[in-house]
């Protein structure tokens, strides 16, 4: 079992994080103290409509709104993660079209009532309420709304995308993750990510080669390990910030032991006990699928979203 205390931390990042020496955060950042266990790296914020779990749309398929014509419900089951949000599609072809290209089907606004951000304001939707305007979903809040709106609709939409900016910047926030790290933000109690993969064991790493990615600090064995991580950290990361992936699968946080671990789909999994380890090992694939779909909720209620 860990003697060492980990610490859940939710980090405020900029959509690209990049890798920095494990002395602090970059010069264009600033760092907040472990005790405030935030990390903010630049000031770029997001602003995006979503429920207590972060589903975007109320769960609406976004692509379905192009393809049918129409509102469609999306599966739970089916969904993808983008720019903090979690969006539902109501099949498998739909989400693929989705991940290749979801600039061109995420609503406008951040998913606010267009007319709302016409007049430099913050509304909700009725997905039932929408239109594509050159390619761009836009959602309104209500009759009312849509009735304003189409008194003037290329001059709103002007004024909405005037708007826009001003009103991410006064009530948006930097994304957010959930990650399992100590006090100084060391992550995996300095066992090197790499090494699961490269050695198939969990060694140790060399306070000395020490790197910082997306806000957690990793140590690493030599330079090779150390040199294979920053050609890809994405690869090397644990899932699920470096929580349980089976109180994940079971919706819930909590910490880990290093030395119980696996590597599923290519992804390093870590476990809280043995226990844990053959629960979420009764059936692998269904395991990290239900890990996957909770994990977008769980950071966005564990981060006050």
């Amino acid at each position: 079992m860990n003697s060492t205390k980990s610490r859940l931390v939710c980090l405020a990042l900029p959509v690209a994080a990049a890798l920095t020496l494990a002395a602090g955060c970059s010069s264009a950042g600033r760092c907040v103290g472990a005790e405030g266990g935030v990390v903010q790296s630049g000031d770029q914020k997001i602003l995006l409509n979503l429920d207590r779990e972060g589903v975007a749309i109320q769960g609406y398929d976004p692509v379905a709104y192009f393809t049918e014509g129409k509102p469609v419900m999306g599966d739970s089951k089916i969904r993808s993660s983008h720019g903090g949000g979690v969006y539902w599609f109501a099949s498998v072809s739909n989400k693929a079209m989705f991940d290749a290209n979801p600039a061109k089907y995420e609503p406008q606004f951040g998913g606010w009532c267009a007319y709302a951000a016409s007049i430099n304001a913050l509304s909700p939707i009725d997905p039932k309420y929408w239109e594509i305007v050159d390619g761009r979903l836009l959602l309104q809040h209500n009759q009312k709304a849509w009735d304003l709106w189409h008194k003037d609709a290329s001059g709103n939409l002007v004024l909405a995308d005037k708007n826009w900016p001003g009103l991410v910047a006064k009530n948006g926030s930097p994304p957010r993750t959930l990650l399992n790290v100590d006090a100084e933000g060391l992550a995996l109690e300095g066992y090197d990510p790499s090494s699961y993969f490269i050695d198939n064991k969990p060694i140790r790493g060399d306070p000395a080669l020490a790197r910082t990615y997306q806000g957690a600090t990793y140590y690493f064995v030599d330079t090779a390990h150390k040199n294979a991580f920053e050609s890809n950290p994405a690869k090397f990361v644990p899932k699920f910030g470096g929580f349980c992936g089976y109180a994940a699968s079971i919706n819930k946080v909590s910490p880990v032991n290093p030395e119980i671990w696996q590597i599923v789909d290519g992804r390093l999994v870590l476990q809280h006990t043995p226990e844990a380890y053959r629960l979420f090992n009764q059936d692998v694939a269904a395991s990290n699928a239900k890990a996957e779909q909770n994990w977008p909720g769980l950071v966005h209620r564990r981060c006050g979203g």
